[in-house]
């Protein structure tokens, strides 16, 4: 955000959901609720000054969470998101490998969220083919404010979202 501070600024100005991913990519499950608190507070500080939006959407680094974060996020407005669908591109195995990766992936189904990085060194070249072939499936893009379930629902260890039975 301090690197390209436009662009977040173009981000949220076009309509989209805005993520907050902590301050310094630390393992949250390792962190007290204070410090949880900290890494979460202090982005969502930043990018309020930035862009008068407040962000409701937490992805913890790495996937990594526990109860204690889980409940800090909460209380701070926040609904921690995971995903079901990895690209791997983070690897940099090339444009064409995300492409099957995702469009090919065991878990891409209705609801799923996919996991890419804006720095990988491939993911632009393929995400605009990973677009039109998802659409291609007959899947709609949606961003994941809309998506989640915001109350009554638990969460499977692979990420996916289901109404709370209890």
């Amino acid at each position: 955000m301090e690197s390209y501070p436009e662009d977040v600024k173009a981000i949220a100005a076009a309509g989209h959901d805005l993520g907050n991913h902590s301050e310094n990519h630390k393992q949250m499950s390792q962190l007290s609720a204070d410090e949880c608190r900290e890494e979460i507070q202090k982005v969502h500080d930043k990018v309020k000054k930035l862009t008068g939006k407040d962000m409701i959407l937490f992805r913890p680094p790495y996937g990594d969470y526990n109860d204690t974060l889980i409940e800090t996020a909460n209380e701070l407005g926040y609904h921690v998101i995971q995903w079901d669908v990895d690209s791997l591109d983070w690897k940099d195995y090339g444009a064409d490998a995300i492409l099957s990766k995702v469009l090919e992936h065991e878990h891409l189904g209705n609801g799923s969220i996919i996991l890419m990085h804006n720095g990988a060194k491939y993911t632009k070249d393929a995400l605009e083919q990973i677009i039109t072939g998802l659409q291609d499936k007959g899947f709609e893009i949606v961003p994941i404010s809309e998506l989640i379930y915001k109350e009554n629902y638990e969460m499977d260890h692979e990420g996916r979202q289901f109404v709370n039975q209890s």
